[in-house]
């Protein structure tokens, strides 16, 4: 009995352990709808996780400080719809220009960084609960995206906008290039720079780290803005590949946001998560979604399952912590 509870113990607190539900799901379904393993669905599954991939590493960076950022995919429906309206053939400020792709994806970074300044402005120098801020702002957001295109799309983007959502090079999406370089330097700057100890510090104990001298204020302020510049990275890929901006885009995406990080281990209570560890709870995430629209299930439906899928992660982070105190 105690061998096999210390063997539980391992498994849960292995940082693989995501991963290994990914392939047992993944082998187990194949049985079931063997269309879930053709290489048309595989390249799917793939080409789908890329924009919520960038969005949730932003999102982890957040949690591992104890915020969050609840704004991030009111960020990316803002994002689509100005970044859309600015080179849309339909009387776009920059349509016609040679430059016009490259300057709209500037503004679009530009205004997402400043929303995510504005964030942990709040939250460092007003003092307001990460919570409150962004979902405030969240709705705010979601507002004027809403009314700035009168709830209507946005159609008729240049090629050389949406080629870098749905375009590939040698077969490899151009978005793979895209979010494999953020996650790259995200990673990077986690596990190899002072910055990347400073924020993890600042998790575990923020009182603690400003008396040791780390700049708490100005590195909250820094992950809020990396937040969003990932929304708007996600946002111009999700655009692309739709062609399309929407005042709506993302809707409903913040619970596979969050839920991806935590499911792949990164804690609600700050201190703990990695990019790789994101990785595959995004993968998860991607593989019960596909999987369960192949079987047919309705939205609602899928939406509740993803939903216990979390709770149950959060429930294991909660594990995790006690076994790790143990």
């Amino acid at each position: 009995m105690a061998a096999k509870l210390s063997r539980l113990r391992k498994a849960l607190l292995s940082e693989y352990l995501v991963l290994y539900l990914c392939i047992v799901y993944f082998v187990g379904f194949m049985f079931i709808n063997p269309i879930f393993a053709t290489g048309d669905n595989l390249f799917n599954i793939f080409t789908s996780m890329l924009p919520l991939l960038v969005i949730a590493v932003g999102q982890t960076v957040v949690l591992i400080t104890g915020g969050i950022d609840l704004s991030v995919t009111s960020i990316v429906a803002l994002c689509s719809i100005v970044g859309g309206s600015l080179i849309t053939s339909d009387g776009g400020a920059l349509s016609g220009s040679p430059l016009a792709t490259p300057l709209a994806i500037m503004i679009t970074i530009l205004l997402a960084a400043v929303i995510g300044w504005f964030n942990g402005f709040a939250v460092t120098q007003i003092k307001m609960p990460p919570f409150i801020v962004t979902l405030t702002l969240m709705m705010i957001l979601s507002g004027i995206a809403i009314w700035y295109t009168r709830s209507l799309p946005v159609y008729n983007l240049p090629k050389s906008f949406t080629m870098l959502g749905k375009g590939s090079f040698y077969s490899i999406p151009n978005a793979a290039f895209i979010v494999g370089g953020a996650m790259l330097v995200i990673h990077f700057m986690l596990s190899k720079t002072l910055f990347g100890s400073w924020i993890y510090a600042i998790g575990r104990n923020a009182k603690t780290s400003e008396i040791s001298g780390i700049q708490v204020n100005k590195m909250i302020i820094f992950v809020y803005v990396l937040s969003a510049i990932c929304g708007a990275i996600g946002a111009i890929l999700l655009t692309g590949r739709l062609e399309t901006g929407s005042p709506v885009m993302a809707k409903g995406m913040f619970l596979d946001v969050v839920g991806a990080a935590v499911i792949g281990g990164t804690s609600l209570f700050g201190g703990k998560g990695k990019v790789l560890w994101t990785l595959f709870g995004v993968l998860f995430i991607t593989l019960i979604d596909n999987s369960l629209n192949l079987m047919g299930f309705s939205y609602f439906t899928i939406m509740m399952i993803k939903g216990a899928i979390i709770l149950g992660a959060a429930l294991v982070d909660s594990l995790r912590g006690k076994l790790s105190a143990a």
